[in-house]
C-alpha cells in the first residue's frame, strides 16, 4: 500500500473527533471503519471486543509468569558442574524445537507463510529479537550461578521499566490514558525500583563481593537487553503478525547467536563438543527448560499483543514470584540464611510485584487504544502492509477467507514428530540430578502451571483462534 501523506490521522486530542474522507464525516470511536483505496483504515475496537481482548491479555500475562518462572529452574544444574554457556545453548536448542513444533501443532505452518507474504520485513525484526534474547539468557545463567535464582529473577525484571518507556515513546501506549493511569504507572515503577534495590542489598550482603557484583551486573544487563527486545514484539503485533509466526522467526536469531557465543566462549567446536558429551545426563532437563520457556513466552507474546508492552511485560514478570517459590520451596536456596535475609528477599519481591500489578492492571481506555491504532497506521504506511491485514490482527481475528486455509499438512506433522522423538530419546538417556528437592512443592507448582495452561489455552482458542 503506497504512503499517502494526505491521509488524515486516526485520532486527535479529543475523545470524539470527526474527519472527512471523500466528503464523508467520520467519528473514529463510533462510525463504521472508513475505506481508502479499497482497504480498511485501522479503527478502534468496539467496547465489548476491547474488554474481551484486555481480559485475555491479562490472563495471558499471569500464565506467562507461571511458565517463565518454572523454565529457569533447570539452570540450577550449573551447580552440578555444567558450564553456564552449555546450559544456555541446550535451553536454546529446546526452544528451537518448541518454537517450530508448537505453532505447527496449534495452527499449522500456513499462518507463517501468510505472515511472510504480508509483512516480510518483520522476519528481520524477529531474528534481531532472538539475538538479543540469546545474549540476555546467557547472562541470566551467570547471574543465577553467582547470586541464586530467587535473587536474580527480580533484578533482571527491570525489563518492565524499559517496556513502559519504549511503549510510550515508540508505540503511543499510555497516550491519552488519563491521570489515574499515569499515577499507577509512575507509582508502580517506583515500587519496582525499590524492590530491586532491596534485593541487590540483600545479595551483596550475603555473597563474596566479586561474585555478588558480577551476578548483579549480569542480571541487570539481561534486563536491559530483554527490555529492548520488546520493540520488535510491538512492531510485529501492531502490524498484524500472528504471535505463533513471530516466535518461529525469533528462534532463528536465538539459535544462531547462541551458537556463536558457545563456540567463542567454549574454545571452538572440539571443546564445545566435549562439554556437550559431559553434560549428557542433563541434556533432557535443560532442553525441557527451553520447551517450558517457549510455552511461557507464547503467552507473553499474546499479552504484549492485547494489552501492550507497557502492561503485558510487567504482568508476565510475575515470574519473579514463581522464581522465588521455585528457589525457596523446591531448591531450598535460602535455607539457613537467617530471617533478616528472608525478609529482604521476600519484601523486595513483593514490592516489585506490587509495582508490576499497579502498571499491568491499569486498564486501557478507548482513547488510548485509538492511539495504538495511530501507531498501527504508521507502521502500515512505513512498510506498505495491507491495511486489511493490519486491522484483522488488531482485532484478534483472521482476514476473511484466510482461516479456512489453515490446515495442517505433512510438514507440520513432521515437525511435531521430530520434536517429540528428540525429547523421548533424551528422556531415556537422562538422569535425575543428584540434588535435594522438595518433591511435594514441585508437584504442586507443576499442577498450578497446568491449570494456567489449560485455562489460558482454552480462552485464546475461544476468543481469537490463536491470532
Amino acid at each position: 500500500m503506497a504512503h499517502n501523506s494526505s491521509r488524515p490521522s486516526l485520532l486527535g486530542t479529543r475523545d470524539r473527533i470527526a474527519w472527512r474522507i471523500g466528503g464523508a464525516s467520520l467519528d473514529p470511536l463510533t462510525s463504521n471503519p472508513p475505506v481508502l483505496n479499497d482497504q480498511v483504515i485501522p479503527q478502534p475496537l468496539e467496547a465489548s471486543r476491547l474488554r474481551s481482548l484486555q481480559a485475555l491479555g491479562v490472563l495471558c500475562g499471569f500464565s506467562a509468569g507461571a511458565w517463565l518462572g518454572a523454565a529457569e529452574a533447570p539452570t540450577k544444574l550449573v551447580k552440578a558442574g555444567v558450564s553456564p554457556i552449555v546450559v544456555s545453548l541446550l535451553m536454546v536448542i529446546g526452544v528451537f524445537l518448541a518454537r517450530w513444533s508448537l505453532p505447527a501443532l496449534i495452527r499449522g505452518t500456513g499462518q507463517i507463510r501468510l505472515d511472510v507474504r504480508e509483512a516480510p520485513h518483520l522476519i528481520v525484526w524477529g531474528v534481531l529479537a532472538g539475538c538479543l534474547w540469546a545474549v540476555a539468557n546467557t547472562m541470566t545463567i551467570f547471574a543465577i550461578r553467582d547470586i541464586g535464582l530467587s535473587i536474580a529473577f527480580p533484578l533482571w525484571n527491570i525489563n518492565s521499566l524499559l517496556g513502559i518507556f519504549w511503549g510510550f515513546v515508540l508505540f503511543n501506549e499510555l497516550r491519552d490514558a488519563g491521570r489515574l493511569r499515569w499515577v499507577s504507572v509512575i507509582g508502580g515503577a517506583a515500587l519496582m525500583f525499590a524492590g530491586a534495590a532491596l534485593l541487590a542489598l540483600a545479595s551483596s550482603g550475603q555473597m563474596e563481593t566479586e561474585h555478588s557484583t558480577r551476578g548483579i551486573l549480569a542480571a541487570l544487563c539481561a534486563g536491559i537487553l530483554w527490555g529492548t527486545m520488546y520493540i520488535p514484539y510491538r512492531k510485529a503485533y501492531l502490524t498484524g503478525m500472528n504471535p505463533l509466526s513471530f516466535v518461529a522467526f525469533f528462534t532463528i536469531g536465538e539459535l544462531g547467536m547462541m551458537t556463536v557465543l558457545a563456540l567463542g566462549y567454549g574454545g571452538g567446536p572440539s571443546a564445545l563438543w566435549r562439554e556437550l558429551l559431559n553434560a549428557r545426563p542433563a541434556l533432557f532437563w535443560l532442553m525441557l527448560g527451553g520447551f517450558v520457556w517457549v510455552i511461557g513466552d507464547v503467552f507473553q507474546q499474546y499479552a504484549a499483543k492485547y494489552v501492550g508492552i507497557s502492561r503485558g511485560i510487567p504482568l508476565s514478570n510475575s515470574n519473579q514470584l514463581w522464581g522465588l517459590l521455585w528457589g525457596i520451596l523446591v531448591f531450598g536456596e535460602l535455607q539457613g540464611r537467617g530471617s533478616s535475609l528472608y525478609a529482604q528477599v521476600i519484601g523486595g519481591s513483593l514490592l516489585m510485584a506490587a509495582g508490576a500489578a499497579a502498571i499491568a492492571l491499569s486498564p486501557v481506555t478507548r482513547r488510548e487504544h485509538a492511539r495504538w491504532h495511530e501507531a498501527a497506521q504508521r507502521e502500515s504506511h512505513r512498510y506498505g502492509v495491507d491495511a486489511n491485514y493490519v486491522q484483522a490482527g488488531l482485532e484478534g481475528k483472521f482476514q476473511q477467507g484466510v482461516e479456512s486455509q489453515h490446515r495442517r499438512n505433512w510438514l507440520d506433522w513432521v515437525l511435531v514428530v521430530l520434536a517429540t522423538a528428540v525429547f523421548i530419546n533424551l528422556a531415556v538417556l537422562g538422569r535425575v540430578p543428584k540434588m535435594t528437592l522438595n518433591w511435594s512443592a514441585l508437584a504442586t507448582l507443576c499442577a498450578v502451571m497446568l491449570i494456567f495452561l489449560a485455562g489460558c489455552g482454552a480462552a485464546l482458542w475461544k476468543i481469537t483462534r490463536f491470532n
